[in-house]
């Protein structure tokens, strides 16, 4: 296999599949169970430093030389798309915009959404204030994405690792308390994403990891209780 995926199906995981799956590429799933605490395994460190996935092997980098680890979801589009050719302009203004807007989500759209999700569903004690605090600027941020939709197809005009980076963290609108009804150029753009084959194909993959819950009484103290050493 050409790339080596280390993946499980969250936001961050579905972007890698969907853009592999997009561009046709050879690549074999490696999973990592969050749950389970496999982000954790020594060797796996070795590629993820930050012991997050998703990661990549490269073993056929275009260099020829030796296989590149990537680690961090942001990272691994930009070098895939950089690899491929494929998902991101050639010229300095387009290339400019896609990353303007896969920064955007790396930044914003997913920390503040992973935050609405924290508190919201899996935080033991329902804190008002934080609640409120992330679904509403999740709320912001949804209506950012509405007004760029408004004037454009698609985040950075064509289809890009852009729209595939923020897709998956719009999926679970419902859970983060937001009214799709309310963005109907963001609805638009999710329905068209959503139809897709690659992107179908992509969470099929997803699907079939998924025999037990990730998030589970005990796999809580493994997600949330992490520090810098290895007492968890």
């Amino acid at each position: 296999m050409m790339i080596e995926l280390y993946y499980w199906p969250t936001p961050n995981g579905h972007k890698i599949t969907i853009f592999l799956e997009e561009a046709g590429l050879d690549y074999q799933i490696m999973p990592v169970n969050i749950g389970a605490g496999d982000q954790f395994k020594p060797d796996f460190l070795k590629i993820s430093p930050n012991n997050r996935m998703p990661a990549i092997i490269d073993r056929n980098p275009v260099d020829g030389g030796e296989s590149i680890a990537v680690f961090e979801s942001g990272a691994i589009l930009q070098y895939l798309a950089e690899k491929t050719g494929k998902f991101i302009p050639s010229d300095v203004r387009g290339r400019k915009t896609v990353n303007e807007w896969l920064f955007w989500q790396v930044g914003g759209l997913g920390p503040m959404a992973g935050q609405n999700h924290h508190f919201t569903q899996y935080a033991p004690e329902k804190i008002p204030y934080a609640i409120y605090r992330y679904v509403k600027e999740t709320n912001r941020l949804y209506g950012v994405m509405n007004r760029r939709l408004e004037e454009y197809e698609y985040l950075a005009g064509d289809y890009s690792i852009a729209d595939m980076a923020c897709y998956p963290w719009i999926v679970p609108y419902e859970r983060q308390q937001q009214n799709m009804a309310d963005f109907p150029h963001l609805k638009r753009w999710f329905e068209s994403i959503a139809s897709r084959e690659a992107v179908i194909r992509a969470y099929q993959k997803g699907e079939a990891l998924m025999t037990t819950p990730t998030v589970t009484e005990e796999s809580k103290k493994i997600l949330f209780g992490q520090t810098s050493t290895k007492d968890r």
